[in-house]
């Protein structure tokens, strides 16, 4: 076994909540003679960042993971089919239990064939080393840092590092998460990696999880740096033409305290796409994303600070925000359908480009209203 010294594990350990030691105590006593348990993957990179891990993802070796979650006394989700298990921790959060495995992949692109395996084996599997790291955790005793591919000094280095020279042939979608964990964590490509951009390319179309990574993109805290990580390594034709721009300007408008949902990067994107339909079912957006960027589009006065408005200043940097049923109201229309008379005579104003400004609409509305207090009434 590779482990490392002590005090990269105590510190991995020590930021750990509480409660969430105690869970991996209780799992580690509960494995048995001669079966081993560790926290593996995103947690200890984040922790060893100086973050405190919520997401857990545990591998086991010489012992069941479905009948050891079963057996911790939690709620749990066994898969019997892939000897996994989710626990349900007391405070709500979701847990994975793996059984520790190694992978083979037949054909590039496809689902790798699982094989049962050592924790080593399960690190070695990773996409990059930074994400290879493990922490055992004895039923007594300090825990210790397992690296077995020399991710703690890649993560020193901040830096993203495949794992073999046919990484990202084999798993293209690799590519996509290594560009949303540099953008999110300030992370430089290896040499390697960026040798295996050409390789990521030629796989994409027969990669299908990569449509996933490109879903899971547009929910990172800043969907836009992570597009322009892709386009700076060479692979920005994963996205629409033009997109890694938009999605970078809805970043700063975020941080500059406008509120957006997540359907917003998604309705961004869309706008990019030549064929925004298809682009959505592949990412698997729902309905949300394209029906915001058609209220976007649309003629429909759009709230101030609403994320309508943040998109369509955006995509239409003309636009303006025109008058609404209650500014017809106060100019005395009575409210019904003259006031819905008003709004329609301003839209099909707007659609022909006879006014260009909220003054131009506001001088229109007024004329129309002299023009129907002049006009007799029927009968």
């Amino acid at each position: 076994m590779t482990a490392g010294p002590a005090a990269p594990g105590l510190e991995v350990w020590e930021r750990l909540r509480p409660g969430d030691r105690a869970w991996l105590r209780s799992l580690a006593r509960g494995a048995g003679a001669g079966a081993r348990v560790a926290l593996v993957g995103g947690a200890v990179r984040d922790a060893l960042l100086g973050g405190t891990p919520l997401d857990l993802d545990v591998a086991v070796e010489g012992v069941d993971a479905g009948a050891l979650a079963a057996a911790s006394g939690l709620p749990a989700l066994v898969h019997p089919a892939f000897g996994n298990a989710t626990v349900t921790l007391p405070d709500g959060r979701h847990a994975d239990l793996v059984r520790a495995r190694r992978e083979t992949y037949p054909v590039p692109g496809a689902n790798p064939r699982p094989l049962p395996g050592t924790l080593e084996d399960d690190l070695a599997r990773r996409d990059f080393g930074l994400n290879a790291l493990g922490l055992e955790v004895p039923p007594e005793g300090a825990p210790r840092l397992l690296d077995v591919t020399g991710g703690l000094a890649d993560l020193r280095a901040r830096v993203l590092r495949p794992l073999h020279p046919h990484s990202l042939h084999e798993d293209a979608s690799r590519l996509v998460r290594g560009a949303r964990l540099a953008g999110r964590l300030g992370l430089e490509a290896h040499s390697e990696l960026r040798r295996q951009v050409p390789d990521a390319l030629a796989m994409a179309a027969q990669t299908p999880r990569l449509w996933a990574e490109l879903r899971l993109l547009l929910h990172e805290p800043r969907p836009g740096r992570a597009a322009r990580v892709l386009a700076e390594w060479g692979a920005g034709k994963l996205l629409p033409a033009g997109a890694a721009e938009r999605l970078a300007a809805l970043d700063a408008r975020r941080e500059a305290g406008v509120p957006l949902p997540p359907a917003a990067y998604g309705a961004v994107l869309l706008s990019a796409a030549p064929d925004p339909a298809a682009w959505a079912g592949r990412l698997g957006l729902g309905e949300k994303p394209g029906a915001l960027l058609a209220r976007a589009l649309g003629d429909a006065p759009a709230a101030p600070g609403s994320p309508e408005a943040a998109l369509r200043e955006l995509l239409r940097p003309g636009a303006y925000a025109g008058l609404s049923g209650r500014d017809v109201l106060a100019r005395g229309v009575p409210p019904g359908p003259a006031v819905g008379a008003a709004l329609a005579h301003l839209a099909a104003l707007r659609r022909a480009g006879a006014v260009r400004s909220r003054p131009d609409e506001e001088a229109a509305l007024e004329a129309y209203l002299r023009e129907r207090a002049a006009t007799p009434s029927p009968g």
